[in-house]
Order: C-alpha cells, then structure tokens, then sequence
C-alpha cells in the first residue's frame, strides 16, 4: 500500500519514520521531494582500463564538494554519483521507492540508473546514480528538489531489515557512495 501524505506526516510525528532534516513544504500528495546535497562522486576516467566487480573502485572515484551558492555540471554522457540531503531511517515494516522528477527527466536528467528501491530498515543518505542523456549540460545545484521518494507498507514488519542483514553494504551511509559490488564475491569463511 503507497501512503498518503497524511500518513507519511503522521509517521514522521510519532518518530517511526525518520527523514533529517524534514520540511513539510516537500510534502506531496503519495510522495516526499528529496534535495540534492553538496557531494559528487565522478569516476576518473585516465585511470581505469575497464572496471571489474571483484574489486573496489575507491581509487578510480572523486569526490568533489560544492557550497550552496555552487553548483555542479553533468555533462552529456556523463555519470556520476550524488546524494541527497536528507538522511532517512525506515521502520522494519516500511520500504521506498526513489523516483526521478519528471521536470528534470524533460531536461535528460535519469536521477538513478536502476536502485531506486529501499528495503525497510535502511538508514542513511540515498545515493543518485545519475546520468544526462541530453546533448547539452545541465547544472546541478544543491538544496534543490531532485527526486521524490514514495513508502510503500509492507504486509508484515520484516523479520530481518536491511541494516541486521550481512548484505547490508549501504547502512548508514553519508554522501555518496559508490559500488561495493565486490563484497558479493568475497567468501563467507
């Protein structure tokens, strides 16, 4: 079941549902706006022959910080990390979905490639996997609204969440935070 606005506002009062820091004014009808925050991830591109999932790719990563005041260029092409300003916690029986805006789609702006889904119990900043897919750049500027995230209540509290599973590779992350697809082939000894 997607929650109305009332519901949301109702969970976030009695502190079940956690988003830091919260304005009521990003309140939709099924959906609350997310802000892009200050930081960049962007892949250095002189260093990396091809990328391979056994291993990290930190090393191949920059990360760039901006004031309000800035802003940051994605150009065509181009891929980059970014985060949201808010940090959100879910209850164990609440998931999300994070969902590009559709004004900033109309530009060639994908928010998230493909992880726009949040297991119930994750806390942290959501990462943006973004991409412009016009032919010229797009400015990104921190605090505005660049996505929107919708709950979705599940039928029964999970038994195990997101943050008590040994998957968890994202828990309480801040900023953005690249692949760490190279956990899934280390051995469970």
């Amino acid at each position: 079941m997607l929650l109305s606005d009332g519901s949301i506002l109702e969970l976030i009062k009695k502190g079940e549902l956690i988003i830091e820091p919260f304005d009521e004014s990003l309140l939709g009808p099924s959906s609350l706006d997310l802000r892009l925050g200050n930081e960049f991830l962007v892949f250095d591109r002189t260093r990396i022959d091809a990328i391979d999932p056994h291993k990290p790719i930190d090393k191949f990563t920059k990360r760039i910080e901006i004031g309000d005041n800035e802003y940051f260029v994605i150009h065509p092409g181009e891929f980059v990390l970014a985060t949201t300003r808010e940090y959100i916690k879910l209850p164990n029986y609440l998931a999300a979905r994070i969902e590009g805006r559709s004004s900033l789609a109309r530009l060639g702006l994908i928010i998230h490639s493909t992880g726009g889904f949040v297991d119930a119990g994750f806390e942290g900043q959501l990462t943006l996997e973004m991409s412009n897919l016009n032919i010229v750049p797009v400015k990104l500027i921190p605090g505005m609204r660049i996505a929107q995230i919708a709950f979705l209540m599940q039928d029964k509290a999970s038994i195990k969440p997101y943050g008590e599973r040994k998957t968890s590779k994202y828990y309480r992350q801040k900023g953005p935070v690249p692949s760490k697809i190279y956990l899934d082939f280390q051995n469970d000894d």
